[in-house]
């Protein structure tokens, strides 16, 4: 992805956060909102959104596309954050989540992203959707990176 598309700096107003978005207002990834991360180990990064009313379900909790949504981004987020460089045609190959407690309006929501391994092609991450002290999801997953430009 050319780098015009994308925004990856330090966010002034969360020091220690950096900024992750595309620039592209009509992408999907704009509709969960300013997203964060930091590195937080050589093996794991942290993500963060801010959940609002447009991210409920009828529970008035953050609705499960939403936090699925969050972790897929997340897995790509947080391996950039960890020295693994994507173009814009990686991709998502699976993508396992097991939901555990809802997450909340109004307070931040973490994806605690970690590497397990990567080889030439493939990452492969594992993490934790939590909000404060509650764990709301546990996932796993895996990216195919983009082939290099011939």
């Amino acid at each position: 992805m050319s780098e015009s598309k994308f925004r990856h700096e330090p966010d002034p107003e969360n020091p220690g956060w950096m900024i992750w978005e595309i620039r592209e207002e009509e992408r999907f990834n704009q509709i969960l909102g300013p997203f964060r991360v930091r590195k937080e180990s050589e093996t794991t990064a942290r993500c963060r959104i801010w959940p609002q009313r447009i991210h409920s379900n009828l529970a008035d909790a953050v609705h499960g596309g939403v936090v699925m949504s969050f972790v897929d981004i997340s897995l790509f987020a947080g391996s950039r954050m960890l020295g693994i460089q994507h173009a814009g045609r990686s991709v998502t190959l699976d993508l396992t989540c097991q939901f555990m407690a809802p997450g909340m309006l109004g307070k931040p929501l973490d994806a605690e992203v970690e590497i397990l391994r990567e080889t030439g092609r493939l990452v492969f991450l594992r993490g934790l959707v939590v909000q404060e002290e509650v764990k709301v999801a546990a996932f796993s997953g895996t990216i195919r990176k983009a082939s290099p430009p011939r």
